[in-house]
């Protein structure tokens, strides 16, 4: 279905319906199978080429609209090209900066190794990989169900299954039960819908979505907040504030910083390893050059499974991470009984100036992850989520108002990172320990960390 499917159709589709075999179904186009099934089993096949096609109708007009406007420089636009290239992508208003620069990224990859611009997606890209699963939310009751067991926890799913590799006819199929057992993170009273069925390391995973009722989160009339900001080594800083009759907003309490130190140091550790495992892999390739015999192509095959290994592991740590910070964000906001949650917008953020390794962190954050389960937990609890744009946020100080200015650290060219602002070292002195006993003074402008200088080794 992918090879057959006409370029011409995303323009003349028009609006199709939600449910991707139904569209399939209304644009004629049909699937054969080989063996004997029912209309359900089409459905599913349908439903998951329709998903395939649909992302791949978003990819091609993106990257139509980016050949488009296809900046002088493709390193850096200038603010008429990015709000060029947002009007000629779909949706390019709401879109982050970083899937228009990602993209911008493969197309010059492509022109330096094939010393021509792509002329659309299908050229840029190839065919997509199918996942092995099965879309039961396609089928009704005839071929598959859902129900509660008897037993707290735990659900009982029924569906037809063939006999044989190739069923003949009706009669190769039989109803199969498999118990499935419940995260406690599912309410007893959620209705549960008919889940996907994928296979992982050999085994039959469920992903199962369900239903439950929540309180309906308000737009206006909020008088508790929480406001949460970003950071590097503190991941998540966050504070309430109250809004009363005459105006004034108070703070509530101190506030509290989720710390994740051990896990970004994990998470920073396997994207070196990684970055490193494609180096390797890179040059294996230039080595071996497209021979179908070599004496590397083995040790490429290698790193090509640690690769997968690797990233695997970011994967789920990322995921773990961004659920974790989400939740504790919640919890924050259900102790100080704040109604609105407001938090910086910076899934596009790219960091630049600060050194390679500082981009790097900065850049790769699981912040858009953070977000979207922030959404999804806080609306469990009828709390609304409200991104703010992130310009001039951080600029002035929050104490005084002052403008911002960090200032490197002087005296400790050793030592990595920006200083504090201007507004909070101006008028405060600073204690420094110093080798041998001395006493402390109070003469830099600047504000610096208590410090100590090993002694020269006595050779």
């Amino acid at each position: 279905m992918w090879m057959c499917w006409p370029p011409v159709w995303m323009r003349e589709a028009g609006k199709l319906p939600s449910n991707t075999w139904m569209a399939l179904r209304r644009l004629g186009w049909t699937v054969k199978p080989g063996a004997k099934v029912n209309d359900r089993i089409v459905r599913m096949a349908q439903e998951q080429a329709g998903r395939t096609l649909r992302a791949a109708k978003w990819r091609a007009d993106l990257t139509a609209g980016i050949l488009k406007t296809w900046p002088a420089d493709p390193k850096k636009r200038t603010a008429d090209e990015w709000d060029a290239v947002r009007e000629a992508v779909p949706g390019g208003q709401f879109l982050p900066s970083t899937v228009i620069t990602s993209r911008t990224r493969q197309i010059t990859a492509f022109r330096q190794k094939n010393d021509l611009m792509p002329a659309d997606v299908f050229e840029l890209e190839g065919e997509p990989r199918i996942a092995r699963m099965l879309l039961l939310s396609a089928c009704d009751g005839q071929q598959a169900t859902i129900e509660r067991a008897d037993e707290p926890g735990r659900a009982l799913l029924r569906l037809q299954l063939p006999t044989r590799p190739d069923p003949q006819s009706y009669a190769d199929w039989t109803w199969v039960a498999g118990p499935i057992a419940l995260p406690p993170t599912i309410p007893a009273n959620a209705v549960l819908h008919l889940p996907t069925l994928r296979i992982r390391q050999g085994e039959v995973r469920a992903d199962l979505a369900y239903t439950h009722p929540v309180p309906k989160a308000q737009r206006t009339g909020h008088t508790v907040a929480l406001g949460v900001d970003w950071g590097l080594n503190t991941l998540l800083s966050a504070g309430a504030t109250r809004l009363h009759d005459d105006g004034r907003i108070i703070t509530l309490g101190s506030g509290g910083m989720f710390r994740s130190c051990g896990v970004l140091a994990r998470q920073h550790r396997l994207r070196r390893q990684g970055e490193s495992l494609h180096t390797k892999a890179d040059q294996y390739d230039r080595l071996i050059s497209g021979a179908e015999r070599h004496a590397l192509t083995d040790k490429r095959q290698v790193l090509t499974d640690e690769i997968r290994r690797v990233s695997t592991r970011r994967s789920n740590l990322n995921d773990a991470l961004s659920w974790s910070a989400a939740r504790w964000a919640v919890d924050q906001a259900i102790a100080a009984g704040a109604t609105v949650i407001y938090v910086e917008d910076l899934r596009s953020m790219e960091a630049q100036g600060m050194g390679q390794g500082h981009n790097t962190r900065m850049s790769q954050a699981v912040r858009g992850q953070i977000v979207d389960r922030m959404r999804h937990l806080s609306a469990e609890a009828g709390i609304a989520v409200v991104t703010v744009v992130a310009r001039n946020t951080s600029k002035h100080c929050p104490q005084c108002l002052v403008l911002l200015r960090h200032r490197p650290p002087t005296g400790r060219p050793c030592r990595a990172g920006n200083g504090p602002s201007a507004a909070r070292a101006a008028g405060r002195a600073t204690v420094t320990r110093v080798p041998g006993g001395a006493s402390p003074h109070a003469d830099s402008p600047t504000r610096r960390k208590p410090s100590w200088t090993a002694p020269a080794a006595p050779w």
